[in-house]
């Protein structure tokens, strides 16, 4: 139908897509219209004409993993947003499809109301957030005005902010900014406190908000 908000499956387990295909069907407003086992599975259908409105889209594959596939999405469907659905929690990965253009995150043992919750927001807001992305009142900012109060974050803040939102480990920061670990702490320490934030998923939204990071 018309009105209905098309779904794209991209995973490789054939069992778990054939599932929560039939979970999707009986949403309201919701339809299937691709299954695919990887990203160049995926682009191999969407050939045929059809453009999928919400792909959730698994990160682990064969072939063309997710973030391959997320990246490409972002380049040639820029008005399908993805929502990612993996077995991993992992930050790093977090950031990463953030990165690629990923406007939601969930975990595979998530229930079915809560699946259904993702689509709604990423149909009607544009992204959805949970704990793993902790941020709803920075994306849902990006519809209204900037932080009515300008809060100071220094030169080394900023620059910190930048490489927080790459994947080098905080470790890493701290040799790329000829600093030690305690002090790039510091500089993530006062950024969550400045700012209300609790995870670097959290600051890198944050960053992506405010233009400090651009992806």
């Amino acid at each position: 139908m018309e009105d209905q908000t098309k779904i794209a499956l991209v995973d490789d387990h054939e069992l778990l897509r054939s599932g929560l295909s039939k979970i999707i069907e009986r949403f309201e407003g919701y339809t299937v219209v691709i299954e695919a086992g990887n990203g160049k599975d995926f682009i191999d259908k969407i050939k045929t004409g059809i453009k999928p409105d919400i792909i959730l889209l698994d990160i682990s594959m064969p072939v063309m993993d997710g973030f391959e596939t997320a990246l490409w999405i972002k380049d040639n469907l820029p008005k399908s947003r993805v929502l990612v659905l993996s077995v991993s929690d992992n930050e790093s990965a977090v950031i990463r499809m953030i990165n690629s253009g990923a406007r939601g995150y969930l975990l595979k043992d998530s229930k079915p109301a809560v699946l259904k919750q993702a689509f709604d927001n990423v149909r009607d807001r544009g992204f959805y957030s949970n704990d793993l992305m902790n941020s709803t009142k920075i994306w849902n900012a990006q519809h209204s005005s900037r932080i009515s109060k300008p809060i100071f974050i220094s030169d080394r803040e900023k620059e910190f902010l930048q490489l927080a939102c790459s994947d080098l480990t905080y470790k890493e920061i701290a040799d790329r900014m000829h600093s030690s670990p305690r002090t790039i702490d510091n500089y993530r320490d006062n950024l969550f406190l400045k700012f209300d934030i609790k995870s670097r998923v959290g600051l890198v939204l944050f960053a992506i908000k405010e233009g400090h990071y651009k992806i």
